[in-house]
């Protein structure tokens, strides 16, 4: 798949989207929920989709993909905001304004979001997605702060050369959303030691340890304050399984049961073909890896072997 071509600064929502030489810019920043919500949908968006297709985001799954937990409320907020957020694509004949989201339902009580795409919106999103491999749309997933899930994506354009180019810090915050280029909003992180603890040192971080990229920064400074940033760039293998875009919802199911049972050292096959071969044992397992991630099951030495009693194959 193709990556996309390091940019020079043009404020985005967290999300850029190129295609043709268009350019979609938003006046807000993304929340950790809407993006995860967003890369959810693109896990499962295919080209050959027919107009009006509904896309079902099953809550549960989506936790245990991104190990993180969304109340009911905060979903709302979010699919709200995608569904009545306005972008602006603009190419040399046309500029088009469109939200991302046509609408969004809720099945109360099954923890389903249906979403409904805007037709015009569609093929950026696949434009998007095609920018993205799917070791980057896992890392992204694996990443909860939303700085990182930004920086991780400035980053990502810039692996094959090693380093970024140098962007001034004024740069860099519109970049985040951390700065309004009008000035019409206050500044966030005006205080360099408060953008280095709370933007940059969480999100490289988060980087280094959940995606296939390490990452470093350097500050530089223009007589006795700081003036710009630019970022070192590495490869790395990561250590999830990407989500695979290529296989259906089933197969996608599959694949990371097999990953959570390699997690658990739960190998022997007769008891691998069991667990894939009962939908209640499947989502027992799902459901155990979740709550063992988050620390809601306490399972240090033997968490396969609690699973297995659990499930009565011990």
């Amino acid at each position: 798949m193709s990556t996309p071509a390091p940019t020079t600064g043009t404020p985005t929502t967290g999300i850029e989207i190129r295609q043709h030489n268009a350019i979609t810019t938003a006046r807000y920043e993304m929340s950790a929920v809407e993006m995860d919500i967003v890369f959810s949908l693109l896990s499962v968006l295919r080209k050959e989709d027919k107009p009006g297709t509904i896309y079902r985001i099953r809550v549960k799954e989506l936790e245990q993909m991104t190990g993180r937990s969304w109340n009911y409320q905060r979903l709302l907020e979010a699919t709200s905001n995608l569904r009545s957020r306005e972008y602006v694509i603009e190419d040399n004949k046309h500029v088009l304004q469109v939200g991302l989201l046509a609408s969004a339902l809720y099945v109360k009580g099954e923890g389903i979001i249906e979403l409904e795409i805007s037709e015009r919106m569609r093929r950026y999103l696949i434009d998007l997605k095609n920018n993205f491999t799917s070791y980057r749309l896992q890392s992204v997933f694996s990443l909860s702060s939303k700085y990182a899930k930004r920086i991780y994506q400035i980053a990502s354009q810039w692996k094959d050369i090693g380093e970024t180019k140098t962007f001034t810090l004024d740069e860099f915050k519109v970049m985040l959303s951390l700065k309004d280029p009008k000035g019409h909003e206050p500044e966030q992180y005006e205080k360099i030691s408060a953008l280095q603890k709370y933007v940059l040192d969480v999100a490289t971080t988060q980087i280094n340890e959940h995606t296939d990229l390490r990452i470093n920064y350097e500050l530089i400074k223009k007589g006795r304050s700081f003036h710009s940033i630019r970022f070192f760039v590495n490869g790395q293998v990561p250590q999830q399984l990407p989500i695979p875009f290529e296989d259906g919802a089933e197969e996608e199911k599959q694949r990371r049961a097999l990953q959570n049972l390699e997690e658990l050292e739960i190998r022997d096959p007769k008891l691998v073909s069991q667990i894939l071969g009962d939908a209640k044992k499947l989502n027992a397992l799902f459901s155990f890896c979740y709550k063992h991630k988050t620390g809601k099951v306490k399972a240090d030495k033997n968490p396969g072997g609690l699973f297995l009693k659990m499930v009565g194959l011990r």
